[in-house]
């Protein structure tokens, strides 16, 4: 039996991986800003343990690893899932807006994972599988501070992979394209109050108006993903990055290649700026 600690438990990807965790005979942390939440969801399962927690506060991220250490012995699997979206321009994007976007999808994913991983290395085992997007390989119009949050959690996740594996830790970083889940919904979803008309007939600003549309009519299916990422965290082997969906594979090749052409072509400069061999 697998110890899974996973923050926004209590709807979206978060209550779906719970939902299929427990049905595969882990146990599972449950965490979520009101923890009453999880148990409406779940009822009282004996492999269940919901737990208080926002992410965005380090004492509650330190005292939910307590207590699952406490209650399970160990954390096998630390699913950091919580976090939200901000949709407009990135010059619309206010201070406080970016400032609460990254206190919870950058900073309280690394609250939570210092937390964990004490326990982890003394485990000298464990698995971190941090939720980012197809947003965080690929950035796009309307989408940029969010995107940036992703970024930061791919740029995070490398590093952590190859710090944590003499440790016997793995880590995958996992990007899901768009899928029906409430992402688009207000619950999920913050779009910048200061909109500037400039980027109306903009990308940026027809995708403002048009990403309602999409809400629920998105290709990936939640269950769908919810019963992969087990296979993930069950894994011998699993991979540093895990995309979801065919939009987001078809965006990943999309993006290779162009990176690959842009750099044959610029390639001779960009190497003009080595000192001469020998020197």
């Amino acid at each position: 039996m697998r110890i899974w600690f996973i923050t926004g438990a209590s709807r979206g990807f978060g209550a779906l991986i719970t939902e299929e965790a427990l049905k595969a005979g882990d146990a599972v942390v449950a965490t979520a800003r009101n923890p009453a939440t999880v148990t409406a969801r779940f009822g009282d399962h004996p492999n269940l343990l919901p737990v208080a927690l926002d992410v965005t506060n380090e004492e509650q991220a330190n005292a939910a690893a307590e207590q699952a250490i406490k209650r399970f012995g160990k954390i096998d699997i630390l699913l950091n899932n919580a976090g939200f979206g901000l949709l407009g321009a990135v010059e619309e994007a206010t201070a406080s807006e970016i400032e609460k976007l990254y206190a919870t999808n950058v900073f309280g994913l690394l609250k939570v994972t210092r937390a964990v991983l004490p326990h982890m290395r003394r485990q000298r085992s464990g698995h971190i599988i941090n939720i980012s997007s197809i947003g965080g390989y690929v950035s796009h119009p309307g989408w940029g501070v969010y995107c940036s949050t992703k970024f930061a959690v791919e740029g995070l996740s490398e590093a952590l992979s190859d710090e944590l594996a003499p440790l016997g830790v793995k880590v995958t970083v996992v990007e899901p394209g768009f899928f029906r889940t409430d992402f688009l919904d207000e619950s999920s979803l913050s779009v910048s109050h200061s909109a500037i008309s400039d980027y109306n007939d903009t990308p940026a600003g027809v995708m403002r108006s048009a990403a309602a549309q999409f809400n629920h009519a998105q290709p990936g299916d939640p269950a769908r993903l919810a019963k992969a990422m087990i296979t993930v965290a069950h894994s011998d082997n699993p991979p540093l990055r895990m995309p979801f969906g065919s939009d987001t594979v078809a965006a990943i090749e999309k993006k290779n290649t162009a990176v690959a052409g842009e750099l044959a072509a610029w390639r001779e400069l960009a190497i003009s700026t080595d000192f001469p061999a020998g020197s």
